[in-house]
């Protein structure tokens, strides 16, 4: 029986009315994202149709998921909202702490010995709260949702920005701050601005070397990284259909970098399968009673253009393998244009090391097909150039990949098969120790969602590019960049031109799938009694104060830094070895913007402090005009926070006394965690007046007692000289947004509703 199959029933017994009530109010057929949005209104049914893009609505999600590293600082806020249960069902998911160095084993007993006080700490307050607690070594949190929660036309919230992977099972899943989890944990209604839809009709089907993979390449291509901001994006087609329910989940879990909500296919066939092969035919049983309602009606399909904000088509039997980057996942090139793209922009032609797997690409359809290509290299006579690693996905997978000879395969062309965790994916790959800060200039292929700077390994000269795990392992056998599987050759050990052969694999495993510990522990029935001990000399742990409110009147506020070109969550709160410090907010505050780059100097972690007029760290700095008593300002300027949901990198400005972020435009999920945390998260009204911003500048809000909706706010700023400018700043803040402002965070408004 599935987890939590009543709760999935009881949303399957409203659904029916609820759609056929939203479709009379709106007055025209629906989109599959809008029957699961208007099916989860937190006043039960729907009374009015929504403006797209412009009203913000409560939601009532079905679950939470959160992963170890926000989880931490998620549950330490909920330890404040005064509730003794989490209201939804709620699962953490030990993944992001475990280091990929040596291999899974010597890695796993590693993390457990050195992360043991934060899987402590987290695996107390399951138990006390009634969470469901995934240990380290269950998986990755998106393939453990995929294979056990995740249900078609549910809604759920997740505390990484990936949790739109189960999209690929017909649901709804938003990547969200640890405060908006927050909120949904302890039984309060979650506001989103009601999503804008883009329609992408597949059409054709996949052969040969394409995998679905290269369908979100392609579309990363389009749109870019913030063409899907503010959006649904939803799949169908004969081309969705016929997919797999594993490869549609990897579509929607790369939806996270072109800056989309969320992605989504409607319900079909494959996940009926891929229900059953997981031991959840009850919930396919139950689903297909309603399947007419987890899936768009279809005057949508037919006639998409009438019923999307925007529609792409792709025809899968066009569709060539994609690899995308560097340095971005929306650079996409063709396999066919790899080699004259990769000369004209001097990108080093060797590849280093292949890495396939992690939350994106490693199911069991994903590593069957890899180790289709790697048995060719045994049967040809040849010899793998670059390293190799597998990343699993989950321990279910890693089992079943085991028992079926897989890793057997993967081995004798001397493959490294890490822990069934995150790893190099989130920059958890010890590939230089200390020295990875300097490494040189070289070039990774992997079949990962991310591939910004420094992001896999640390280094700053390593391209990364994005790819299938079939085309990863293509060119980790060949060991160049420029090698196309389609029409190249290779020279084998015996000096013959042999030619890799179509990879095939099964969609799911023709055994079945098995485990032995899949690494679930279930909360105590009654965790009243459990005691959640955080030592007060912790370096990993710290109990949270409140934020005070920032308040009514800023003025002589100090420019921190004017950040130059893109600035993701990645250079504002680093992940890597910084990942141990994230249940420490003042710890983990030493990392704030390090990443980024000084517009003044083009450098990275070295601003004006203008009280000393000496240079220093970001934080450094910071902490001195704190000490000060006063306020500071953040300059970016597009698409500024794109990245991960990481809230830290809204709380570590907010605990150094950061009083407000300006930029040309956000991400979506940054600009909500900045105003969880009663700060002011504003765009410039003219784009143009990012350049006014001088290095020794300082702000006053003019106007900020008038904080209104749809009211602009006034800043003054003062320059060296003493001459000044006077500009306009837009927001998004609505009153409860603004509530939050004026109360010091979301978690102080929660705190005081429940006393």
């Amino acid at each position: 029986m599935a987890f939590d199959i009543d709760m999935i029933k009881k949303v399957y017994a409203n659904i029916a009315e609820r759609v056929d009530t939203a479709r009379d109010i709106v007055g025209k057929p629906l989109t599959l994202s809008e029957k699961i949005l208007y099916s989860h209104l937190w006043d039960g049914n729907p009374t009015k149709a929504f403006r797209r893009g412009k009203d913000y609505v409560d939601f009532a999600p079905d679950r939470v998921a959160c992963q170890d590293a926000t989880a931490q600082m998620a549950l330490l806020q909920f330890m404040h909202a005064g509730k003794p249960k989490v209201a939804v069902p709620t699962t953490v998911h030990c993944d992001h702490l475990i280091q990929a160095k040596v291999g899974a084993k010597a890695d796993l007993k590693r993390a457990n010995e050195t992360s043991n006080e934060v899987f402590d700490f987290l695996e107390s307050v399951s138990n006390k709260y009634g969470i469901g607690f995934w240990k380290p070594g269950a998986g990755i949190i998106h393939q453990v949702v995929l294979e056990n929660y995740a249900f078609p036309g549910g809604m759920m919230i997740g505390t990484d920005s990936h949790t739109v992977n189960a999209g690929g099972l017909g649901m709804v899943a938003i990547g969200v701050g640890g405060a908006d989890a927050v909120d949904v944990m302890a039984g309060m209604a979650w506001e989103l601005k009601f999503p804008k839809l883009i329609g992408v009709k597949l059409t054709g089907k996949l052969s040969g070397w394409t995998a679905p993979k290269d369908v979100i390449l392609k579309v990363a291509g389009i749109l870019t990284v913030k063409g899907g901001t503010g959006a649904i994006v939803e799949y169908f087609g004969e081309g969705a259909r016929s997919m797999s329910c594993t490869g549609k989940g990897t579509i929607c879990n790369m939806g996270a970098e072109v800056g989309a909500t969320t992605s989504t296919f409607g319900y079909d066939e494959s996940m009926d399968r891929y229900l059953r092969s997981t031991d959840r035919a009850d919930v396919a049983d139950a689903a297909n009673e309603v399947k007419e309602y987890l899936t768009a009606d279809p005057e949508v399909y037919a006639n998409p253009e009438h019923y999307f904000d925007q529609v792409i088509e792709i025809n899968l039997s066009e569709l060539e393998p994609y690899l995308n980057g560097p340095f971005t996942p929306d650079l996409a090139t063709p396999i066919s244009k790899m080699k004259e793209a990769a000369k004209a922009n001097d990108w080093p032609l060797k590849v280093q090391v292949g890495l396939i797997g992690s939350c994106t690409n490693s199911s069991y359809e994903d590593i069957s097909r890899a180790a289709s290509l790697a048995k060719q290299v045994s049967d040809k006579n040849l010899k793998t150039k670059s390293e190799f690693t597998i990343t699993p996905g989950s321990e279910q997978v890693r089992y079943t990949i085991e028992r079926d000879g897989f890793i057997d395969t993967f081995d004798k062309i001397g493959a490294t098969v890490f822990a069934n965790a995150c790893g190099p994916c989130i920059g958890m790959w010890d590939r230089y120790g200390d020295k990875a800060a300097e490494g040189p200039r070289n070039t990774i292929v992997h079949s990962f969602n991310r591939n910004f700077a420094k992001r896999a390994d640390g280094n700053p000269n390593t391209l990364a590019f994005v790819g299938s795990p079939e085309l990863v392992t293509a060119i980790a056998i060949a060991g160049r960049l420029d090698f196309n599987p389609l029409t190249d050759t290779l020279i084998n050990e015996d000096g013959e031109e042999v030619k890799l052969d179509e990879p095939r694999g099964y969609e799911l495993p023709p055994e079945g799938f098995a485990v032995e510990d899949a690494g679930y522990i279930a909360p105590f029935e009654d965790g009243s009694k459990v005691e959640v001990a955080v030592s007060p000399d912790s370096e990993r742990l710290q109990l949270l104060d409140p934020f005070t409110p920032i308040g009514d009147s800023i003025t002589g506020a100090k420019l921190l830094i004017k950040a130059f070109g893109k600035c993701t969550t990645d250079h504002i709160s680093m992940a890597g070895p910084w990942l141990r410090y994230r249940g420490h907010l003042d710890n983990i505050a030493n990392n704030t913007l390090i990443g980024a780059v000084n517009a003044f100097n083009k450098k990275t972690n070295f601003v004006k402090n203008q009280l000393t007029g000496e240079y220093g760290g970001v934080p450094d700095v910071q902490r001195e005009y704190k000490k000060a008593g006063i306020y500071s300002v953040v300059v970016g300027d597009h698409n500024y926070g794109e990245g991960s949901s990481r809230e830290h990198a809204a709380m570590q400005p907010r605990h150094l006394g950061v009083a407000a972020v300006i930029v040309k435009s956000f991400a979506r999920i940054h600009e909500t965690n900045l105003k969880k945390q009663g700060m002011l998260g504003l765009t410039f009204a003219n784009e143009n007046d990012y350049d006014l911003i001088q290095e020794d500048d300082t702000f006053n809000f003019i106007d900020l007692d008038k904080f209104a909706p749809d009211v602009p706010l006034t800043l003054e700023i003062v320059h060296k000289d003493g001459s000044k400018d006077t500009i306009k700043l837009n927001h998004t803040y609505n009153d409860s947004q603004i509530k939050w402002y004026k109360e010091g965070s979301a978690l102080n408004v929660i705190k005081k509703e429940n006393a």
